[in-house]
């Protein structure tokens, strides 16, 4: 190949690698190798192509073998410079620092800038790098080179600028030669800065300076920049700041350092290196709380300065805030890992004095950190004080050998050095050897007498020494420390034991203990000796002044005792809320303090908060059960709350531990009395009295223990006092011995005695402390004795002795305080009583007493009573105006203005007198009541007023009365017409033994009196309830006793004699009565009766005849009524509709609606209009929606005469209770029979279903056979509603007993026989239909026998055997003979009115495939239940037919009849009901007929989404539906009834579809 050839293909190689053809160029560099094998050019084009084709190493090899062809040539080194630029390897940065160095050769003397291009990649190789020196070198080379061509002072300075940022970072690594070429770069570029002063040469000034901080070396050269930099910069701070912290680590403090942080802090006041530097300065000064404060303020501000924190370690140690000094520690070793921490020597120092610090904490924990801190010191073995200090943190550890080793050691090595002796002291002293102590501390302090430590220490030696003597040079050495450390609270605490314990100089100590607490503020046992002594001393200012500091400072949880103590005094100065406040945060503190519990709740108690005092004193005895004084204390808290019975029983668990507690046995008394006077408010008198005996037993105790307290005394008077209102006849109390003068023993005492016991009490009180409350108490019980004597009627002598003694008491109280108004107000009493009748005096004694307190309703009412009482009836009227003005809830005001209303003969009297009672109970209220109603009620003309309604009826008065007259007589049990009045309402509330013996006790009070007329109406009203009883033998004697000549007690006798059956004395009573009579309604009653009797004895033309005679003349309701009635019992439709109709006429009264509609209803009954029996009970609840008797017979007869409208008879029984609540007894039966009727059941409703209502009913009313009855059928329906719902049926094996119970309650009852033996009958069909159906077959066939046995003729019980015997026939699942058929037809013709026993021998039929003669009995089921009227049984007839014709179609046989007669019977029914099942079946003909129709879908939705309809009906429905819907492929509306199934709980239809959806 020529040499053009060879050009040539250079070219092409060029060309290529222009048009990036590598391989191409790489062809034809090869072939000109072959030609020429040291070409340069192709050498350096192949190195140009392999690089590209990511040949590294051929590309690399061309390249040097092109330059060690020729090395001065530029293309090589260029294209090998190139190739490291591109290269990912980390391992060619040093070929390309020679690279660069031989670029930098050849350009050098050609193009400069290509030199400067590629000395700045160079730099910036090195400075990636971290070669700091080259590339300070090469970039000082390069300003020089600029230098040298007279580069621009700008261009210059930003060369230096930049020089500058490449070496910052390399402060902490750069040897001598590059930090001089650094400092050199900084001065060039300030000298070269323009303007000078500016911006950019401050902030160049600024990076100098800290430069210059960062070389310790540098500090002349430092201080001279910053000089400068000042000089140039008056008002910028950093340089002072820069030149304050190098003195400050340093540790120079001379003048010159001084006047630098002064003129920093003129500079910038908040600086914080000038404010550390004042630190210093105080901490030179000795002013180490002030040095605290600058230093932790400067700190704040320039955290990162450790030396800073070892002087704010040390002052704080020379404060002795040891913890905080730890603390500055541990932030100055934190700053050591900063490039700008200080040396070794500083951080010995540092952890040498967090050491010192820990050990001063003394504690096991800091001790061990102290020995941790001591191991970091650098040649700290070496060092003896460093070792005594390790000596100290073994002893303070409890390591005892170690220190003991350290300390031998010491003393050997270094005797002479203080701390060794020191050490041995404090060994000594922790081991009480203190005479050894003592000479090891007087060694210390002989060789260092400054250290306070060294003198307190001594000072405990001494103070610890059994020899007293050595107090004295304990207090010189106390003394002396306290001089040496003014911050030495320690001394300053032991001082104040010395004033205190020793000295007993109070003030002293007090001051002492003061000092001490204001330099240690943890230390809480001078702080709490300083407050109890300000207390001691009075200065109550000053024991406050230093709680309040600790409590303000107090972080939450902490200084318990300083809340506790303030929390004690504003307790002890009636401030309660404040006291729980602080006595909470006490608790915080310390929640298990029992003591501090007990003061909070005193503290609640003080401020009325009882509950959550209760609680707290609860709290107190359970943390500490010792504390006998908080359980006593929740006790007497229950107590003021009036939970008197918590209260005993917490009063007696003391006495279990303590029984002479006199508080508990005050407690325990006062409660008893509390229960007695709530018991008498309550006229519960005979409780009151056991009460009283109690309170008397534990007040006798306490006063046994305490005979000198006056209040023990005062209470047993007043426990005497209270049976002042109490009947005599119910006081029989036994008091203790004591009381009496005995040792020993009880003795009963009647009301008197212990009336005047009470007296002697309050004299016993009186001698112990003469008080006028306890006069007033005196002054009472002689009242209260003169009462009950002038009530038995004693001599009048002893009664005016008492009132005397009363007057003459009351007076003394009155003089002793005159301006108490309660003393006043019993003067006047006892000034008014008519044995003395000084009625000026009582009038001047009521209005004293309103002087004395304004806001005085019972002394009002006294001036009122006073003045009614002699007859001013105004004056009267406005003192009880005056008194309901102030308080319109107090009683006696109200009874005042109705007696005033009565002497008047107001009409509001009743409503006052009524109104009184709702107030409180009082004997004037009560019997002032009950008379205006008992005179209300004999009048018989007002019973259709409307003051009558208001007065009697809606104001239910005849209870309320009965009810106070109740507790009058309890109270008074000698008041003839108090108990007639009762016995007369007791009739009215139907309460017949209590009136019985109300009318006894007034007949036996009235029995000895003059008024035998009154006596004798007592008796009549006596015999008369005795004949309500049915104690009729009884009553006729009571009868006897009396003369027999008025017409009351003949009529009277003549009803006794017709209960007891003797008939003919009864007819002779009567027709003596006949001629007595008066009045013509008289005589007609008496006919009516004589009707009965005649009756009675099957005279029924006779009871007739006498009736048509009352009829004849002037009719009465009840001869009509009776005339009726006969005409039901004898099935006399004529007579009984006449008679009705004649009772229709004259009936306009209300109160006998009742009875009228329930023989109206019987009268339909006997005419078969069982429609009409509905709707005249109806009618009637029209007119008297308010009648509950009249909702309870339509709840009784719907079942029976309308059964289709059971439910609205369940909720005329639901009317009925809520109208009377008396009515729920019989009423309840009739809503579960209601329920029966619907198809009600648990499942439905679990509160309110027939067995709910049947057991409730039962609850009431156990003796009610019926109601037996009814829950055997509703368990019944229970089982079959579960077995309908396959579960298993929860009430089972019951039938038995509950036939028994109705056998039973039958044998007890008096109820007619034909009604028992058809409970008894139905009970027992029931009975064997609940067994057969429960597949107990032989136990009811055996159940069938017996009853046949005693019944032989009785045809439903010999159809029911024929049925068992049937079933088990069926069960074998063979054909029946057609012998076996006929004899079931018989057995049913022999019931052929039975409409179930049709339909059984129907479903016999059915099961033979019998179907025609199915139908057949189904239709005779129809005819006889059409004609019985029995709505029941014509549906289930038609449902039957329905059913049977439904079961044909779907067997797919082909005859229209059966189609048709389910459409016939399904209409039927819906025409009788809209029933569900109905429209079911012609669902599911319509789904037999045409399966896929539309309307198919149509019928069955109707069921499924009609609401209302029963689940086992509408489940039904879905399932066919879903067919349907499958079949059309309808998946929406599958989707919608699939979500109907499960909100339903329809798992049936869940399955079908998911077998659908996987076959689908």
């Amino acid at each position: 190949m020529s040499n053009k050839e060879v050009k040539a293909a250079l070219k092409s190689a060029r060309d290529a690698i222009r048009n990036k053809e590598y391989k191409e160029a790489l062809k034809h560099c090869k072939a000109v190798l072959k030609q020429e094998k040291n070409n340069y050019n192709a050498w350096v084009f192949i190195g140009v192509a392999a690089a590209e084709l990511e040949q590294p190493d051929q590309a690399k090899g061309a390249y040097k073998k092109a330059i060690e062809l020729e090395p001065n040539q530029l293309l090589a080194w260029q294209g090998l410079a190139n190739f490291y630029e591109k290269s990912n390897q980390t391992d060619v940065k040093g070929d390309l620092a020679n690279v660069y160095h031989k670029l930098l050769e050849l350009y050098e003397s050609g193009d400069k800038q290509k030199w400067y291009d590629v000395c700045n990649k160079l730099v910036e190789l090195y400075h990636q790098e971290k070669k700091y020196l080259e590339v300070a070198e090469t970039w000082h080379k390069l300003i020089k080179m600029k230098q040298e061509e007279g580069a621009e002072k700008a261009e210059l300075h930003q060369l230096w600028k930049k020089m500058i940022q490449l070496l910052k970072d390399s402060t902490q690594n750069q040897d001598n030669k590059t930090e001089q070429l650094f400092l050199t770069a900084f001065e060039h570029a300030m000298n070269s800065a323009d303007p000078i002063p500016g911006e950019d040469h401050q902030n160049l000034y600024k990076d100098f300076i800290q430069c210059l901080s960062k070389f310790p070396h540098e500090t002349p050269r430092l201080a001279k920049a910053c000089n400068d930099m000042m000089a140039l910069y008056p008002t910028v701070g950093y340089p002072l700041e820069v030149l304050c912290l190098h003195f400050i680590q340093s540790g120079i403090l001379s003048e010159e350092a001084l006047h630098c942080f002064s003129r920093l802090l003129e500079v910038d006041a908040s600086s914080g290196p000038g404010i550390i530097g004042f630190g210093i300065k105080y901490i030179q000064e000795k002013k180490y709380k002030e040095a605290v404060k600058s230093l932790t303020e400067g700190l704040q501000k320039t955290s990162e300065c450790p030396a800073a924190w070892h002087y704010l370690a040390e002052a704080q140690m020379k404060i002795h805030k040891h913890r905080d000094a730890v603390l500055s520690c541990n932030q100055a070793l934190e700053a050591f890992q900063t490039p700008e921490g200080p040396s070794l020597r500083w951080k010995n120092l540092i952890l040498q004095l967090k050491a010192e610090a820990l050990i001063k904490i003394a504690d096991a924990d800091a001790a061990e950190e102290a020995i941790r801190a001591l191991e970091q010191i650098v040649d700290a073995s070496s060092d003896p004080v460093v070792l005594a200090v390790r000596g100290q943190a073994y002893l303070n550890k409890g390591l005892l050998d170690q220190a003991s080793k350290v300390s031998q050691e010491l003393l050997l090595s270094h005797p002479d050095l203080a701390e060794s002796h020191a050490l041995q002291g404090f060994i000594h002293y922790s081991q009480k050897n203190y005479e050894q102590a003592e000479s090891s501390f007087l060694n210390a302090i002989e060789r260092k007498a400054e250290i306070a430590e060294y003198h307190q220490y001594l000072g405990l030696t001494y103070w610890f020494m059994s020899d007293e003597t050595k107090k004295g040079k304990a207090l010189t050495q106390f003394l002396k420390a306290a001089k040496l450390d003014r911050y030495l609270g320690s001394a300053f605490h032991y001082l104040g034991n010395y004033y205190r314990d020793i000295a007993g100089d109070k003030s002293r100590a007090r001051g002492c203990y003061k000092r001490a607490f204001e330099l240690d503020g943890t230390d809480e046992e001078s702080g709490i000796a300083a407050v109890d002594l300000s207390v001691e001393l009075g200065d109550t200012d000053t024991a406050l002044s230093i709680l309040n500091e600790v409590t303000e400072k107090a972080s939450p949880g902490t200084a318990k005792w300083a809340w506790l103590h303030r929390g004690l005094y504003y307790l002890r100065t009636g401030q309660p809320s404040q006291a729980v406040a602080d006595l909470q945060a006490a608790l915080r503190a310390d929640p298990k303090d029992a003591n501090c519990w007990e003061s909070l709740g005193e503290a609640y108690l003080s401020r009325g908060s009882y509950a959550t005092a209760l609680k707290s004193f609860r709290k107190a005895s359970e943390l500490n059960p010792a504390l006998v004084y908080s359980v006593y204390k929740a006790a007497a808290v229950e107590q003021i709350l009036g939970k008197y019975e918590n209260a005993i029983a917490t009063y007696q668990q003391i006495l279990k531990k303590t029984e002479d507690y006199v508080p508990a046995l005050k407690g325990l008394g006062e409660c008893y009395l509390m229960l007695a006077r709530s018991a008498l408010d309550d006229y519960l008198d005979r409780k009151a009295v056991d009460y009283i005996d109690q309170a008397l037993e534990f007040f006798t105790r306490a006063a046994k223990y305490r005979p000198d307290v006056s209040c023990l005394w005062k209470l047993l008077g007043d426990t005497c006092t209270s049976v002042h209102v109490i009947s005599p006849t119910k006081v029989n109390i036994q008091v203790p011995g004591y009381l009496l003068g005995q040792n020993a023993g009880k003795q009963i005492l009647k009301k008197i005695k212990l009336l005047r016991l009470g007296g002697r009490c309050y004299g016993r009180a009186l001698k112990l402390m003469p008080l006028p409350s306890i006069w007033c108490d005196l002054g009472i019980n002689f009242y209260r004795q003169a009462e009950h004597l002038t009530a038995v009627g004693t001599d009048m002598n002893e009664i005016s002795e008492l009132l005397e003694k009363s007057l003459q008491c009351l007076k003394k109280a009155v003089r002793l305080d005159s301006k108490n108004h309660l003393y006043w107000n019993a003067l006047g009493v006892v000034a008014s009583c008519s044995a003395i009748g000084n009625y000026a005096l009582a009038q001047h004694s009521f209005i004293k007493s309103v002087q004395a307190e304004q806001i005085n309703v019972v002394a009002w009412t006294n001036l009122g009573v006073l003045y009614l009482a002699t007859g001013n009836i105004e004056q009267a009227h406005e003192a009880f105006k005056i008194a309901q003005s102030l308080e319109p809830s107090y009683l006696l005001c109200w009874i005042g203005q109705a007696l005033i209303a009565e002497s008047v003969g107001s009409y509001d009297t009743m409503d006052l007198f009524r109104h009184t009672t709702e107030l409180s109970m009082h004997t004037e209220g009560a019997k002032g009541y009950a008379h205006w109603v008992c005179s209300t009620l004999q009048d018989k003309s007002n019973r259709n007023t409307e003051l009558y309604t208001y007065n009697i009826v809606e104001m239910n008065a005849i209870p309320a009365a009965q009810v106070v007259l109740s507790k009058y007589t309890e109270r008074n049990p000698d008041d003839a017409s108090a108990f007639i009045m009762l016995g007369y309402l007791n009739e009215y509330l139907h309460l017949k033994r209590q009136a019985a013996d109300a009318y006894e006790r007034a007949a036996s009070l009235l029995k000895n009196s003059e008024d035998t007329e009154k006596y004798n109406t007592a008796m009549q009203n006596y015999g008369r309830s005795l004949c309500a009883l049915g104690q009729c033998e009884k009553a006729i004697e009571v009868y006897m006793s009396t003369p027999l000549t008025d017409f009351d007690s003949i009529v009277g006798i003549a009803l006794a004699y017709f209960k007891k059956g003797l008939l003919e004395e009864s007819i002779k009573a009567y027709e003596k009565a006949l001629s007595v009579a008066e009045s013509e309604q008289s005589k007609a009653h008496i006919l009516t009766a004589l009707a009965i009797i005649e009756y009675k004895q099957n005279k029924v033309d006779a009871a007739k005849t006498l009736l048509f005679k009352c009829s004849l003349k002037e009719p009465t309701m009840e001869s009509l009524k009776a005339l009726c009635t006969l005409g039901l019992v004898k099935q006399d439709a004529t007579l009984a509709t006449a008679a009705l109709k004649e009772l229709l006429k004259h009936e306009k009264r209300d109160d006998g609606i009742y009875e009228t509609c329930l023989i109206a209803s019987g009268v339909y009954a006997l005419q078969g209009k069982n429609v009409e029996v509905q709707r005249e009970v109806c009618r009637a609840i029209h007119h008297n929606p308010n009648n509950p008797a009249l909702w309870s017979l339509l709840s009784g007869l719907v079942p029976l005469y309308a059964p289709q409208k059971a439910k609205g008879g369940a909720v005329a029984g639901k009317v009925a209770c809520v109208l009377d609540v008396n009515f729920e007894k019989e009423v309840l039966m009739n809503i579960a029979v209601n329920q029966l009727a619907a198809g009600c059941h648990m499942l439905e409703d679990e509160k309110n279903n027939p067995l709910k209502n049947i057991q409730k009913a039962i609850h009431l009313c156990p003796d009610n056979p019926a109601a037996w009855a009814v829950i055997m059928a509703a368990c019944h329906a229970e089982n079959t509603v579960a077995c309908l719902n396959s579960s298993q049926p929860k009430r089972i094996d019951l039938e038995m007993t509950l036939l028994s119970t109705v056998s039973a309650k039958t044998g007890e009852s008096n109820l007619p026989l034909n009604y028992i033996q058809t409970l008894e009958d139905w009970c027992l069909c029931q009975a064997i239909t609940s067994l057969e159906e429960t597949g107990k077959l032989s136990k009811a066939e055996a159940l069938c026998t017996k009853g046949l046995k005693s019944c032989p003729e009785h045809p439903a019980l010999f159809l029911l055997l024929r049925q068992v015997q049937c079933k088990q026939l069926l069960q074998s699942h063979k054909e029946l003979p057609e012998n076996v058929l006929e004899e079931l037809r018989k057995t049913v013709m022999t019931t052929s009115t039975s409409v179930a026993a049709w339909q059984w021998l129907a479903k016999v039929y059915q099961s033979q495939r019998m179907m025609v003669g199915a139908e057949m009995c189904y239709r005779k089921s129809l005819q006889l239940a059409s004609q019985q009227g029995s709505w029941n049984g014509k549906l289930s007839s038609l449902f039957c037919l329905a059913m049977l014709a439904l079961e044909i179609c779907m067997a797919d046989v082909s005859n229209e009849h059966w189609p048709s007669l389910v459409q016939e019977a399904t209409t039927e029914a819906l025409k009788l009901s809209s029933s569900p099942l109905a429209a079911l079946l012609q669902a599911l003909l319509q789904c037999n007929r045409k399966m896929g129709a539309r309307e198919t879908r149509r019928m069955l939705e109707r069921v499924v989404y009609q609401p209302g309809n029963p689940e086992t009906i509408v489940s039904v429905a879905r399932w066919y539906l879903l067919q349907h819907l499958y079949a059309k492929d309808d998946y929406e509306l599958i989707d919608m009834l699939i979500e109907n199934a499960k909100a339903n709980g329809d798992v049936r239809a869940l399955e079908l579809n998911e077998k659908l959806s996987a076959s689908a």
